[in-house]
Formats: structure tokens, sequence, C-alpha cells
């Protein structure tokens, strides 16, 4: 008896293998992409039968499918099974704009929920540690805890997505998310809260590193920008959200809150993400689709009609873990410097992390203005080759390192802001002088951050979760660990020192992106996984 059946592919080349019992007649009309509405039978010379052999055939969005024969090899058993419907199946390339759009925002979203978990955790450390007893540094373990769990388990959660789907995965981390958050509201001892931190670390993780996944998935490099300019500005802006609305609920009602406020708003997004989320992940959409037409060709089998009229053959076949580092180190930074020269209050300290959202939404305009500009640009010399040859020849605009062309200026923004933060930290200054440099460091943390996710996504294409996993991995540790010495560190080199320092390996790692954009090529030849060029 003839079967049929698929395997996943053997690379993830966006397909799946399909074994049908082909005709001998071969159909060269390549205009029935997927409306098997549309298949009309036709005559031919040869009948097949149960005994005729199986082909294999890979497919892919662009196959053309096979068109049912006449031929009958025994008596019918009943009528002709009508043949499924595919259109949801689509390559995520081509759905909607209004369905990717609302894919996307709902993504950002989860960032931003996810980044305001990180770091509104600090403004209710004081309480904690009254309550249990302990120090604040010990109390600080929790940030620690939770950056390691957000850097571990996407190195498994990210190739776990691009093998057997985002969606999944999306629902599962959503739900470790929710509970271990209500775990944080209710616990009433110190080692549960690490433990509960760190599972949210693991659950929150791939609100972050799968989104860039998401993102390669639905959109080509050259309309990826926008989309990674807003989930970077989402994650940058939940980082100043957290703390901000953290210090009003600490100051104001009690530490719990904190954690209570946060576990409702994680419950309604992964209702909305179990509700409204499609899978993305274009091979597995073409597994299910070769599964759904493999088991309508078993029951045209089963009622008697066997055959199908295939195509012929010979048609077409540590740069950002620094960046991210000095973000959290800001957690303790900002509200230490404040409240000690300023005299602020709990929440007036937090209140700060206004700029940091101010410079992120700032940053975020200028990025999709900034790609709009480059788009127009590689359309102008398009049209006069004689005049930009020579630069043309020099630098690929349409390369990988094309992504890091404005982060090699604008990175420079994060020493400049560590500089400024630190060298204005005095009681004579206003505060508003020392609180525009976070805004000026946030720019410049963003552009390292988009710059990033943008070179990784073009250059590793399908695998971009998993690359994105393992650079996640290098900056949430380093960011872990930064918490921990932070108000050491200030008190010990004393504001400035502790800014000057940091400032200087700042201005060391703005050689990053230019080594990058100069010998970029030559390191991704080295990969077996990065293709070269964007797709």
């Amino acid at each position: 008896m003839t079967t049929h059946e698929i395997d996943l592919p053997y690379n993830d080349n966006l397909g799946a293998i399909a074994k049908t019992t082909p005709s001998s007649h071969t159909n060269t009309n390549n205009n029935s992409k997927t409306d098997l509405s549309s298949f009309a039978n036709t005559s031919t010379s040869t009948i097949p039968d149960l005994n005729t052999p199986i082909q294999h055939h890979y497919l892919t969005f662009e196959t053309t499918l096979p068109h049912p024969t006449t031929g009958i090899s025994s008596t019918p058993n009943g009528p002709t099974p009508a043949p499924p419907n595919l259109k949801k199946y689509t390559s995520p390339f081509e759905w909607p704009e209004r369905k990717k759009n609302g894919i996307l925002w709902l993504s950002c979203i989860a960032t931003l929920i996810t980044a305001a978990t990180a770091g509104s955790y600090s403004p209710a450390v004081a309480q904690m540690s009254a309550e249990w007893g302990i120090s604040d540094v010990a109390t600080v373990v929790g940030i620690t805890t939770f950056c390691c769990g957000f850097a571990i388990a996407p190195m498994v959660l990210a190739p776990f997505s691009e093998i057997n789907g985002r969606y999944p995965v999306f629902v599962a981390a959503g739900i470790l998310y929710f509970v271990c958050q209500l775990c944080c509201a209710v616990t009433h001892s110190y080692p549960g809260m690490l433990v509960a931190r760190f599972f949210v670390g693991c659950g929150s993780s791939v609100f972050s590193t799968m989104v860039g996944g998401v993102v390669s998935d639905l959109y080509h490099a050259q309309d990826r920008n926008t989309p990674m300019a807003l989930f970077s500005g989402a994650a940058l802006f939940g980082t100043g959200v957290g703390p901000l609305v953290a210090g009003f609920l600490a100051e104001n009602l009690n530490w719990r809150w904190v954690f209570w406020v946060q576990t409702i708003f994680v419950g309604v997004l992964v209702a909305c993400i179990t509700l409204f989320l499609s899978e993305t992940r274009g091979s597995i959409l073409l597994s299910r689709k070769a599964a759904v037409l493999n088991k309508w060709y078993e029951e045209r089998e089963a009622a008697g009609y066997v055959g199908f009229d295939m195509i012929g053959e010979d048609g077409e076949k540590m740069w950002v873990a620094f960046s991210w580092a000095v973000l959290y180190l800001t957690f303790a930074a900002i509200p230490l410097i404040f409240e000690t020269s300023h005299n602020f209050s709990l929440q007036q300290a937090n209140s700060v992390f206004a700029a940091m959202m101010v410079g992120a939404t700032l940053a975020t305009v200028l990025s999709i203005y900034q790609d709009r500009l480059l788009a127009r640009y590689l359309l102008h010399s398009s049209k006069n080759q004689t005049s930009t040859s020579k630069f043309r020849n020099a630098i690929d605009l349409s390369s990988p390192e094309a992504r890091l062309y404005f982060a090699c200026i604008e990175s420079a923004l994060l020493p400049i802001g560590l500089f400024w933060f630190g060298w204005t930290s005095f009681p004579s200054v206003p505060w508003i002088v020392p609180a525009l440099s976070v805004a000026c460091s946030t720019m410049g943390i963003y552009s390292i951050y988009l710059a990033t996710f943008n070179y990784l996504a073009d250059t590793y294409h399908r695998y971009a979760s998993s690359a994105l996993a393992a650079q996640s991995f290098c900056r949430n540790m380093l960011g872990g660990v930064f918490p921990l010495v932070t108000v050491a560190m200030f008190r010990n080199l004393t504001f400035q020192g502790a800014a000057s320092l940091l400032g200087g390996v700042g201005t060391l790692l703005t050689a990053v992106p230019w080594v990058l954009v100069f010998f970029g090529p030559r390191i991704r030849g080295r990969s077996r996984f990065a293709l070269g060029q964007a797709v």
C-alpha cells in the first residue's frame, strides 16, 4: 500500500519533505501555487496504480503543487475528497501588514514589560532587606539571579523555537513568567525570592531574545530596521519604566505591590499571547502544510484516486555586553547619586529614570529616520552610479555591516554620557544636568543594542534567535554582576572616578563597530551558519 508522510527538513531552509505517488505525465503549468480548489483533472497517457513508486518532493513556499490526475486504479470508494484550504500556511513574509504589525506590537509590549521587570526590583531592596534582616548587597542578588535565568534559558529555548516553533515556547515561557512573578509577590523568605527571580528571568527571557527571531521571520532585511528599532526602543523604554513606577509603589504602598502590579500585567500579556499570537516560523508552517497535503493525498488514495501530475524537475530549485552592564549599573547608581548629592526621596530618585525613557524614545525616532535616509541614498546612488561608484566600491551598503555605520558615530554617546554623569554629580550642580546625561547614555546604549540585533539578524537569518541568545548570555551575565559592585565602586572610587573608569572602557569599545565594518565580511566568511549577505 502506498503511504504518504512528511519529515522535517534536514536543514532549516524553510521547507518540508512531502512524499507523493506521481503520474508519469508531466504538467508544465506553473500558475497553481496554493489554490488547490482550482486544480483541474487532466487526461494522462499512463495511469498510475498502487504499485507506482513514491517520489520525494521538497516543499517550499514557492513550490508549485501537483495536480490530481483522472487516473483511477480501482473502483472509487466514495466521492473525491475536497482539497484542503492552505491559506493559513502562507509565508509570513507575505502576510498582510495589519497582521504583521499586530504581532510586532504585541511582541514589543511583551519586551517592554520584561524590561520593566528587570529594573523594578531595585526600589524594593531596602524594604526587603529590613524585613528579612539582611544587607542590601545580599538583597540585590535577586537582580543577579534574574540575569542568570535571563542569560541561560534562551541558550536552550531559542534553538528549540527554531525547530518546534515560536508559539509553544512563548506560551509555556509566559506561564512560567506569570507563576514565578506571583511567587515573588507572596514569598516570605529570602531564598524563595532568589529562586523565584531566577525562574522569572527564565520565563521572561524569550520576550527579549526571541523577538528578534520573530522580526526575522516576518520581515526581509531591507524592511527590518524599523521593526527592530521599535523592539529596541521598547526594551530601553521599559528599563526606565520599571524603577520609575516601582519607586512610587515602594514608597507609597510596600514592596509587595511592586510584584503584584507586575503579576497583573504579565497575566494579561500571557492571555493576549495565547489568544492572538500566530506561529511565525516558516519551517513549522511548511511542515504543517506538508502534513495537510499528505493527509489529503492519503484520503484520495483510500477512495481509489491515485496519481498526481508533477512539475518537471528542470525548474528553479563584547561590545553590547558592556553597554548592557552599564544599563543595569544605573539601577543602583542613579538612586545612590541623587539621594546622596541632591537629597532626593526614593520615588524622586527613581523618577530620574524618565530621562532614560526620553532617550529611548528619541533614539527610536532617530533610527527610523536614519534608515529612511539610507534607503533614499541607496535609491539615488543606484540612479547615479558614476558619481558614487568609488564610494559604493569601498563600502557595500547592502551588507550586514551597513547596520553598523550609524552606530560607529552614535555609540560614542555612551562614554560621553558616562563622563558627563560623573563629573556633574555634585550638590552644587542642578539635578537636571546629570539627568540629561542619562538620556545621552541611553541613546548610546540604544545604538549599540539596535546595531547588534540587526547585524546578527542579517548575518544569521533563520538562526537569528540562537545568535541573539548567545549575545544575550554575555550581556546578561555581565549585567547581573554590575549591580553587586556598583555601590562599593562609586563610594570607593568616588562618583567621578567610577564614572571616568566606565567612560574610559566605553571609549575603547567604540572601536568595535569600526573593526566589524572593515573586517566583518572576512569574519563572517569563517562561519558556516553566516550566509554572508542579507536576504
